[in-house]
Parts: structure tokens; sequence; C-alpha cells
């Protein structure tokens, strides 16, 4: 319930003028700092909560719930603050950790290239060592709170490697040197959630910013992305259950006329019960996987499952519900078409949907 709360108060009346500027206010991330919902499963040690992922969870559930999609909370304390602790030396760890937890920095991922997607093998951004400096060149698109961020994890090429090899992690400041940012991408779904391209001109990096050892930043992400997937089919079942909520709500309050209705009433009610037990087995699943998560045993093919299936539910359960929901069910002004309109990109997100059935294949 305060989760709740506070989107109640400090989001949602405000939600959709984010949308129309493509960004959240920056103090909201203070905000949020200060109520503690910001990198809650970082240890105290290195400023954060030191809750297990189930405090993740319930964010993530509430926040699909409310649909505030402009938040980029879940990838600033669930994906960027992880690799920064897990994979990070200890002066990374106390300079950066502490002020992530506070929003007095906003972190980001950038690894997509505008020829380069879901094969981060074929990323052309490069870093060349030169004596205690890593010179950064190329470009980065679709950067995740881009706008707002004071802080990137950058996949580059350390090697002419064309392999998975070639790949390492360095930590940047967007206020170096060489750094810039390009406009706001206006987008057709998530529209408050700030995103832009980056470009880096011999921009210098400590080679102590490397997140882990040289080479291995495409094993990092591998290690990294079964948590990242179960996040995107966390917030889509949530979502699905909010929305299929709304629909059974609205549905049973306008009610048309007794003509109308007998030819409808029992397509609106199966269209319904198909959404309701397509949801809770998708629930069912999810759950499983969290608990998997929480053992630590979540397996990159079961986590691209869990994304595969909530994902594509969600926007078949948006799409059917903007139905029943009529001419309100198409106006931005509610929920159901603006989360409609979110749901195609977590499809996307953390690699494509096509790219997680190919996962789940080569397991078989």
């Amino acid at each position: 319930m305060q989760v709740r709360g506070f989107l109640e108060t400090e989001v949602l009346p405000h939600h959709l003028a984010w949308e129309a500027r493509g960004y959240v206010d920056r103090s909201l991330w203070n905000r949020a700092g200060s109520a503690g919902y910001l990198c809650p499963a970082i240890s105290q040690v290195h400023g954060g909560k030191g809750n297990d992922k189930l405090f993740s969870v319930v964010l993530t559930e509430e926040i699909a719930k409310a649909g505030a999609s402009g938040l980029g909370w879940g990838l600033h304390s669930d994906i960027v603050a992880p690799y920064i602790e897990t994979y990070g030396s200890p002066p990374l760890k106390n300079a950066y950790l502490p002020a992530m937890a506070k929003g007095s920095m906003v972190g980001a991922i950038a690894m997509t290239e505008p020829s380069a997607g879901s094969d981060l093998r074929g990323i052309a951004t490069s870093a060349k060592k030169v004596g205690n400096y890593y010179i950064v060149n190329g470009s980065k698109i679709f950067v995740t709170n881009g706008w707002h961020c004071d802080l990137v994890i950058l996949a580059v090429k350390t090697t002419t490697e064309t392999t998975a090899k070639g790949i390492s992690l360095l930590l940047v400041e967007t206020a170096t040197d060489g750094f810039s940012r390009g406009q706001l991408l206006k987008k057709s779904g998530m529209c408050a959630l700030d995103t832009v391209e980056m470009f880096f001109h011999e921009m210098r990096v400590p080679v102590s910013n490397i997140l882990g050892r040289e080479g291995e930043g495409f094993s990092c992400l591998m290690q990294q992305l079964p948590w990242e997937r179960l996040q995107a089919a966390i917030y889509s079942i949530a979502s699905a259950e909010a929305a299929l909520e709304a629909a059974i709500t609205y549905t049973k309050k306008h009610w048309l006329s007794e003509f109308e209705l007998s030819l409808t009433r029992q397509s609106t009610r199966f269209a319904l019960a198909e959404l309701a037990t397509e949801t809770q087995i998708g629930r069912v699943f999810v759950d499983r996987c969290i608990e998997l998560q929480l053992q630590q045993t979540l397996n990159a093919e079961t986590a691209s499952m869990a994304k595969l299936w909530a994902t594509n539910l969600q926007f078949k359960t948006m799409a059917i519900c903007a139905q029943l929901l009529d001419g309100a069910g198409h106006v931005s002004e509610f929920p159901i078409d603006r989360i409609w309109a979110d749901s195609g990109i977590y499809r996307l997100a953390g690699g494509s949907n096509e790219i997680m059935k190919e996962l789940i294949g080569r397991s078989l």
C-alpha cells in the first residue's frame, strides 16, 4: 500500500504531461530514493536496503498495475546497480552505488547500435587502450533513462575479435569529455520513459572503470539476462491482470440495450473467460520463475519462456480489453489505450520474442 500511495500522489497525476514531453521530472528520482524505492536489493554496505528480489517484484507489479511506464527505476535498480555490485571494483561500488540508491545519480545501460541489436557481437563502438585510459568512439541507440542518466554501462569492443570474446563493459559518467546525447526519441509507447541516442568521440575512460575483466563483457551480460527477462514477464503479467480487472468492471457497468445485449453478452463473457484463464496460467508460471530466481536456479531458457508468454499475453489482453471498453479503450486519457501502446515494447526489451523462441528451441 505504501508503494501504491506514492504512485497515486507523486506519479499518476503528472504522467500524461510527462508522456507529452517525453520524460518524468528529474526530482522524482530524488523523492523515490528518499522513499527507499531505488536499489532495494543492493547491500546496505553500498547504500541499498539489502532486501531480496521480492521487494523489487512488488515495486514492478505496482508500477505495472498503475500503468506508470515512464519510471525507469527497474533498469536503474535491478539491472545497472547489480552489474556494478557484481562486477565492479570496490572503488566503483563505493563511488556510485550510494548515489544511485539516493537518486542523485541515474543509471542506464547502452548496448544496442543502429547496426547491432539482438546479436551484440556485431557492435562497432570501440575502446582502444592507451596507457591508463580507453579511448572510446562510436554510438548507441534506444538508451532507456538516457536523458536523465549520469552513469552508463557501455558495451564496447576492446579487441578486433569478431566474436563475443571481444566485448567489454565500461562504466562511464555522462559528464566525460567526448560524450554527447541526441534528441529525445519519440515512441509509439512508453512515451514518458526517456530514450535517446548517445555518441562517443575520443572519449577517455579510465581503465579502472571496466566491469569484470576485459573481453568478458558478453559473459556478464548473459549471466544477468535471465533476471532482466523475468522482470519483463513480471511487469507484463501484472499489467494484463490489471487490464482484465478494468475490462470486467467496465463491461458490468456499461451493458448495452436488450437487443444488443442478447447478441454480445455471451461473446464478451467468453472473451473475458479466455483471458482470465490465460492470465492465471501466466501468473502461476511467473510466480514459479520468481521462486527459482530467489533460489538462484532460474536458467536462461525458462526466463525466456516466461518473457515470451507474458509479453505476448499482455499485448493480446490489451488489444481485446481495448475493444471491450469500446470508445473508451481507444482514448489516451484511459489507461488501457496507453498500456496497449506500451506493451509492444516489452516484446522487444531484453531481446525480441523471436530471439526468445530461438533460445528456447536450442535447448530442446
